[in-house]
């Protein structure tokens, strides 16, 4: 017997609610702006600028017991990592730890790097002093990284806007890119409000939903183009309902199985890529959340051309040379 998350066959009306569903995205959204606006998010070392410092010793690596030996220090945020490498001799074994740059100052002084050395050399008397390598980024350059990352996210929308246009037409153009605002502002929202560090690995999960949401969108605009088709004499708003509803069953197992995997991750993967898992669970949300209520409704409000005359089998295409 096969595991069926929602029935085989569904009709369901999306739209009886949509003043409700289109509602809670717009609250959602003034909620996660104002946050933005008025706290801001918590940059972590990647966009406050701060200094690495790579450690070696022949004992294997303890993050917990390094982060503790560290605590005392008071030294803000401080990101610890055991680097893999199988290039390494068998008996070396190196971690990352990354330290913020203190209040007023371009990056971590001396004194700073010497207490990280004492508190280390306490723990692990096979540690190699000093450290092999130090690093050092300041402030200029994590003012760089921020705005090299909003230039990325905004490229990658304008990326899927110029596809689904010549995809589809104009108007599944604005419905798709509006639902990866949706996503992306939403998601820049909860980390906002709830202070989670965003760093670099964050902005990789911003792009990976913003490609996870518009996998699910383009799933749904196929099948509404194909239905736009076959229902050429029905509503839109029904064509729409009948689309999400063949779909629904593939969109739900999608999101599941995803958020199994992210969750094991969460769960398991410990601190290091918790933000990135995070930043993914949510992301899965709410980009099959929007494929459904946001894109498809931002299109029925539009309209669609829906010019029949035509005897090519792609007429309700703009671009009727461009196979799906």
């Amino acid at each position: 017997m096969r595991l069926k998350l929602v029935p085989q066959k569904t009709s369901w009306d999306f739209f009886s609610r949509a003043k409700y569903t289109l509602g809670l995205s717009v609250l959602l959204i003034i909620v996660g702006f104002a946050s933005f606006m008025y706290q801001g998010l918590n940059y972590g070392i990647d966009f406050r600028g701060g200094t690495t410092i790579r450690t070696e010793s022949t004992t294997p690596v303890d993050v917990a017991a390094m982060r503790a030996a560290l605590e005392p220090a008071g030294l803000g945020d401080i990101s610890i990592t055991e680097v893999f490498d199988p290039t390494f001799p068998a008996d070396k074994n190196v971690a990352m730890i990354r330290i913020e740059a203190q209040e007023g100052d371009e990056a971590v002084k001396g004194a700073t790097v010497q207490a990280v050395e004492d508190a280390m050399r306490a723990l692990d008397p096979g540690m190699t002093f000093p450290f092999p390598s130090v690093e050092s980024v300041g402030p200029k350059v994590s003012g760089e990284l921020i705005q090299t990352a909003a230039i990325a996210v905004v490229l990658a929308i304008l990326a899927v806007l110029f596809y689904i246009w010549l995809r589809f037409e104009w108007q599944f153009a604005l419905g798709a890119v509006a639902a990866l605002v949706h996503d992306v502002v939403l998601t820049l929202g909860v980390f906002s409000e709830l202070q989670i560090k965003f760093d670099l690995a964050i902005i990789a999960a911003l792009l990976t939903i913003v490609g996870y949401s518009l996998n699910d969108t383009v799933v749904v605009f196929d099948r509404v183009r194909e239905n736009l088709r076959k229902y050429n004499k029905k509503d839109l708003k029904d064509v729409l309902n009948i689309s999400i509803n063949e779909t629904l069953s593939r969109t739900v197992m999608t999101s599941v199985t995803t958020l199994l995997a992210l969750i094991s991750l969460y769960i398991l993967g410990g601190d290091v890529i918790r933000g990135f898992v995070f930043a993914m669970i949510w992301g899965v949300i709410v980009g099959t959340y929007s494929s459904v209520f946001v894109a498809s409704a931002i299109l029925l409000y539009l309209g669609v051309k829906r010019d029949w005359s035509k005897p090519d089998a792609n007429a309700g295409n703009q671009f009727g040379n461009v196979d799906a």
